[in-house]
């Protein structure tokens, strides 16, 4: 149903079917018209429903508060693995509720919020989420406007975490200061398989 000019209202029917259904895994709704309500409406349903694993929201119009209640929702719900909220709108806040969330939710492994707007204070939340998460195995926040100390604080994290094996960081804003601190982490790091840092400020120092 991606690219099915779905909005708030029709969102609202098929979260309350979602609400009884027992066979649905995966919703594909990306790139309609989506906003704080729609997430607001999938919250509701999360929380009682038991099969859905994969939830992509991504080129929607869903902000802070709709990511503070998709992230209310996942401190209830033990099915859900996947969460695409790329493209969105979401900030420095949104990225904190998610973060909250991630120290406490155990099914979690995919989270995406590339192209929204967290910067280096929503990473640094997300870091900090990472030092004691157990489940998340890739993390995509590329095109932030995340720079050094978002990947010193990104750094940090991995040099505690053994879960995460995917962490894309493309298109922000790293420099090579950045792209050591990352170095260094993944001297200790013993899960991270992939780790993208293409279209950043990395010279050839840093590389």
């Amino acid at each position: 149903m991606n690219r099915s000019d779905l909005d708030d209202i029709d969102i609202g029917i098929l979260t309350n079917i979602l609400q009884v259904n027992q066979t649905v895994t995966l919703l594909n709704l990306r790139e309609n018209k989506i906003s704080d309500e729609g997430a607001k409406s999938f919250a509701d349903a999360l929380k009682v429903n038991q099969t859905l694993t994969t939830l992509e929201l991504g080129g929607n119009k869903i902000s802070d508060e709709g990511a503070k209640s998709l992230a209310d929702a996942l401190k209830v719900n033990e099915t859900l693995t996947t969460l695409d909220l790329g493209s969105n709108k979401v900030s420095v806040e949104g990225a904190k509720s998610l973060a909250d969330v991630l120290k406490v939710n155990q099914t979690l492994t995919t989270l995406d919020l590339r192209e929204n707007g967290i910067f280096d204070e929503g990473a640094k939340s997300l870091a900090d989420a990472l030092k004691v998460n157990q489940t998340l195995t890739t993390l995509h926040l590329q095109d932030n406007g995340i720079s050094v100390e978002g990947a010193k604080s990104l750094a940090d994290a991995l040099k505690v975490n053994q879960t995460l094996t995917i962490l894309d960081l493309s298109h922000s804003e790293i420099s090579d200061e950045g792209a050591k601190s990352l170095a260094d982490a993944l001297k200790v790091n013993q899960t991270l398989t992939t780790l993208v840092l293409d279209a950043n400020e990395i010279t050839d120092e840093g590389a």
